[in-house]
């Protein structure tokens, strides 16, 4: 069962500012997010108050939400891993 992707205002903004190269890279991520929402490596970050994922691309991180009963997943933040978690 596929997944809906949902990138919110913000993540869109954050996107947009990122170098080409790292956009296609991020981009290829989130397409496989659609089939797969917890892919190997994928860690839920336990200091949020809803429950939020997260998935590596390279030194950049990709903070996303599951609403498992729907089947969306909503990209919340995307980010440098020293920005991201702040």
């Amino acid at each position: 069962m596929m997944y809906s992707i949902v990138l919110k205002k913000s993540a869109q903004k954050e996107l947009s500012k990122l170098p080409t190269t790292i956009v296609k890279k991020i981009a290829a991520v989130i397409d496989d997010l659609a089939s797969n929402p917890r892919p190997v490596g994928a860690k839920k970050l336990e200091a949020q108050k809803n429950e939020l994922w997260r998935v590596r691309t390279g030194d950049y991180r990709i903070v996303y939400s599951i609403e498992d009963v729907v089947k969306v997943v909503e990209i919340q933040k995307i980010g440098h891993r020293k920005d991201i978690y702040k």
